[in-house]
């Protein structure tokens, strides 16, 4: 059984969707250190008039709480705010009808974490993309222990996972050999953002995975598949 462990993120790129896609267990990593700017609480769209513009969820004070700690400015207007600027961007979209009602529900709703619609939009998300339906689990349940490469580890024996599915950019911290010691498999994964016709102008890459579903609808999994032809790659030491 492989699990992938990723911290929440706010409306998340394509390839977060593609580990998803991975996955037979996903973890919500939510019990780490909050980033104030980081994907953690914003994303970026398309804009008519421009090339993208963020979306921001307005947060209480940061004094180094985790991501599941995070209070939402519930007195601002925001949640109004991201939803006319989804309409703005996308409306005109081929298959905004068919998907807006999904998120309409999820912005009518009253907020107070970051961490509940951060995980409630990566689901609608998940659903609407038509991605594998793994298990998802937070890691604040699992009490895990210690930090970085044993803290993984950790999270994937409380949850019995013998294979590990992790981005390339945790080359730089994690320790290879502890996963061989553990005999726990760990292959990185690589993706390959796709292009597709998109609004507004010259493609954008990398941009929240609403964009990719409202331009292509059903299209978007297949599109996500396609950037992940021999995604997963054995992972060993020296390597």
């Amino acid at each position: 059984m492989n699990a992938v462990i990723l911290q929440p993120m706010y409306l998340p790129w394509a390839g977060y969707f593609g580990l998803i896609d991975q996955a037979d267990i996903f973890v919500y990593y939510d019990d780490v250190q909050f980033v104030h700017q980081s994907w953690q609480r914003r994303n970026r769209i398309k804009v008519p008039d421009g090339e993208f513009t963020w979306l921001s969820v307005p947060i209480e004070k940061d004094f180094g709480q985790n991501i599941n700690e995070v209070e939402i400015r519930t007195e601002l207007n925001w949640r109004n705010k991201h939803w006319k600027a989804l309409k703005h961007s996308y409306s005109a979209t081929e298959h905004f009808k068919q998907y807006a009602d999904s998120f309409k529900q999820v912005y009518d709703q009253e907020w107070k974490k970051l961490i509940d619609i951060d995980t409630a939009l990566v689901e609608v998300l998940a659903d609407a993309l038509g991605v594998a339906s793994p298990e998802f689990v937070y890691a604040s349940n699992l009490d895990p222990s210690g930090v970085k490469t044993d803290r993984l580890l950790s999270v994937l024996e409380a949850i019995g996972a013998d294979e590990y599915i992790s981005g390339p950019g945790a080359k730089d911290y994690i320790d290879i050999s502890k996963f061989e010691n553990r005999e726990i498999d760990l292959y990185w994964h690589h993706f390959d953002h796709p292009t597709y016709d998109q609004p507004h102008g010259e493609f954008v890459s990398h941009l929240s995975a609403i964009d990719l579903l409202f331009a292509t609808g059903e299209r978007g999994l297949s599109l996500i598949r396609e950037g992940e032809e021999d995604a997963l790659k054995r992972a060993t030491v020296g390597k």
